[in-house]
Formats: C-alpha cells, structure tokens, sequence
C-alpha cells in the first residue's frame, strides 16, 4: 500500500531525513518511532505531499507521491499533530466543509459525515461550537476529519499528544478499530504507543532508520542470548563471580534486592544458550538460599533506548 525507497530530504546543510526506506502492507497499522527531532513529522509531511523530497521515491497505493501527487492526496487522511481546526464553526458544518473541500459527492455526503462522527464517537457533540469541545474532542474531531472520505490510507502525526490518560485510551481503541479497512501510519516518541496499537515498528534516529519489525522480533533480534534473573541470598560478588564461571554466560551484574541479604543478579547468556538450570545448580550448591529465577525479556523501552543512543552497538546489526 505504501512503499518509501532512499526518501532523503535535506535543509540547507542539515539532513532531515536520510535514505529512509520501508514498505507498508494493505490494513496494517504501522508505528514509526522516534525521539524529538528524529525525522518523523518531515517523512510524514513527504508522505502527504506538504513537502518535496530532495531525493528517493515514495508511493501510496500505487501512485507516486511527487508525480501523481493529486491522486495520492484523494487517498490519504491527514491528522497533523495540531489538528486542522476552524474553532468558530461546528462540529458538523466543519466535517460538512471539508467533505467538500476533499470532494466527497453531495449524493454521499451526508452519509461520509455521519459514519466519521460514528467513528469517532461525536455524534452528540455534532451542534457544539469546536472551541467549546474539551482537547480529546478536538482529537476526535480531528481525525473525523482525516476519515471522512473514507481514505484507504491514514497518516497519524502524535496523535495522542496533550490528552489525558483516559482520552489516550480512547484514540487507541479508535486507531485499532480502524486497521484493516485503512492502512495506519502512527508516528510517536511515545513508546506504549506502538506497543499497545502498532503491528509492526520502524525505529527512526538522526533521520535514518535503525530498525524495523514487530515489537517481539526486535526483542528477540537485539536481545542475542537469553537473559536472567536471579535472586539469591548471598554475598553479591560471591555470587556474581559463580555464574561468571559456567559455560555460555556472557555477563553477569549484581544489586542489592530490598534489604535482608539479598542480591538480584542479572545474567546475559551467549546466543543460543540456555544456562537457568546450570544457575540453579550453581546457586543451591553453593548452599545459597534461591528466592527467584526468571527469563527476561527486553521492553520496546529497552529497544528503542538501545537503538537510540549514538553509541549503540547494535543499531547496524538489527537495521533492514
């Protein structure tokens, strides 16, 4: 549906964005992640045809973004992270004004603007004056206006910025209800974001890409071997230095766990190593009290600080 090849967009002598390129399947609901800055929103703004890229080539639905750019516009709806509003008018004579802007029929405007409300939930905000709706219900309405042409893509600039707990929940129950009949683009620096609503994930930083799958496969990919804790009662470097001692163990680090003689130890283990059984061992044949073993597995937290941090080790390895 949506396909980005050595996208690169340059200011003057600073680079935005950098040879970026992946692929967006029909119904799927992509995340693209990144810190402030990272390159998303210029990507975003290519994409939607707000910007001219310098270099590479992208295509919505079949259609060049730069040479059919018309055509591309007629198929995606656009959710800035300040909404497009007019805050003087209502709700409905607003949907009811860019239905027509987006040259909707006037024969299936009416229905267009119901099943956006419906969507979105504001059927009963529909005679409000939009100054007058709370920052969730201009989301809302903001993206009623992103859908009311019933778009087969839809692009989703922080969409959830500035809302409160209760209405971040509520936009993502929307954006999941949405995947299937529309293919999502949702860009974030907010980590449960993607991991509550995104199939899959494209990590962006300092304008390149660093990687790109699913939450677990990523986890699984920058991971390597597997990764333990341990809680023991012992002395720290006691316990520390035993594990380093077994086969397969890559690192091992320790910290005081809550008091009473404790000491939680993590342990990394080479690829493809499974060494829990050979700690167990270890741990109660040294005589040490054993509260806790467990596998551990990476959060996208995780991941995204590791790919991130201009001396990770990783970000080349696991990059597509």
């Amino acid at each position: 549906m949506i396909e980005v090849k050595d996208l690169t967009k340059a200011f003057g002598e600073r680079t935005a964005v950098d040879h970026v390129s992946f692929v967006v399947n029909k119904g799927e609901i992509l995340g693209f992640l990144g810190p402030n800055g990272a390159g998303k929103t210029t990507t975003m703004r290519i994409l939607t045809g707000f910007l001219p890229a310098t270099s590479g080539t992208a295509r919505v639905a079949g259609f060049d973004v730069f040479n059919d750019s018309l055509e591309v516009r007629k198929r995606i709806g656009y959710l800035p992270e300040n909404p497009p509003l007019y805050m003087d008018m209502t709700v409905s004579a607003y949907l009811e004004f860019v239905a027509r802007i987006k040259n909707v029929p006037a024969e299936n405007r009416k229905a267009r603007i119901n099943d956006a409300m419906e969507k979105t939930n504001i059927q009963d905000k529909r005679h409000e004056l939009i100054k007058r709706l709370s920052r969730g219900y201009k989301q809302r309405v903001g993206l009623a206006q992103a859908l009311v042409h019933d778009p087969e893509v839809i692009i989703l600039d922080e969409p959830t910025v500035g809302l409160d707990p209760k209405q971040i929940i509520e936009v993502r129950h929307l954006i999941k209800s949405l995947a299937g009949s529309h293919t999502i683009i949702l860009s974030t620096h907010i980590l449960p974001e993607v991991s509550m609503t995104c199939d899959r994930v494209v990590i962006i930083n300092r304008g390149r890409i660093a990687a790109i799958d699913t939450p677990a496969n990523l986890t699984t990919q920058l991971k390597g071997g597997q990764h333990v804790r341990v809680v023991a009662e012992a002395d720290q470097n006691a316990v520390c230095a035993a594990i380093r001692e077994l086969p397969g163990v890559r690192r091992v680090s320790g910290e005081p766990e809550g008091g009473n003689g404790l000491v939680a130890v993590t342990v990394e283990a080479e690829a493809g190593q499974d060494v829990r059984s050979q700690i167990a061992a270890k741990v109660v044949g040294k005589g040490w009290p054993l509260y806790e073993l467990r596998g551990v597995s990476l959060s996208l937290e995780d991941i995204f600080l590791e790919l991130t941090t201009e001396d990770s080790e990783h970000a080349s390895s696991v990059a597509n």
